[in-house]
């Protein structure tokens, strides 16, 4: 088993982000007031900490089932990819980025969870035909049973 298989597409979202993110910590360190979200405000700290705890069981419960079933090319259907196809960057993207950033003060977090959810889906079809070629029919019943299809 080679370490692209366990990393899917997420070395070319991580590249394709990796600027973005540099780009964003300058401008938030150079000007902090154009990037504060005011606080953050008591409802959206609770909020954001609810928001992130899920999204950081989420991002572990994925990487978990890559770590184990991966290596045993299995096909991984249950758990948080029951819900979505790609649970570890939808997860991240929306999840976990966004509301981290909110309780750090700064809207960032949210505009890197927008363009890591941009690159996911940029770079998700590359990494589905593999999986189509490689699972066949059982991808095809899978994409088909996943419950939040579009996300």
């Amino acid at each position: 088993m080679n370490l692209k298989a366990l990393v899917g597409s997420g070395d070319n979202i991580a590249l394709f982000t990796f600027p973005f993110l540099m780009l964003g910590l300058v401008l938030n360190i150079a000007f902090p007031a154009a990037f504060r979200v005011g606080g953050p405000p008591a409802a959206l700290a609770a909020v954001s900490a609810a928001v992130l705890a899920v999204g950081v069981v989420v991002w572990v419960w994925s990487a978990v089932l890559i770590a184990r079933r991966v290596p045993k090319r299995a096909l991984i259907t249950d758990g948080p990819y029951s819900l979505v196809k790609h649970p570890l960057y939808t997860g991240v993207a929306l999840l976990v980025l966004p509301w981290l950033g909110f309780l750090c003060d700064t809207w960032l977090g949210a505009a890197l969870g927008v363009v890591l959810y941009a690159a996911s889906r940029i770079f998700e079809p590359a990494e589905e035909a593999a999986l189509a070629r490689t699972f066949g029919a059982a991808w095809t019943r899978y994409s088909r049973t996943v419950r939040i299809r579009w996300l």
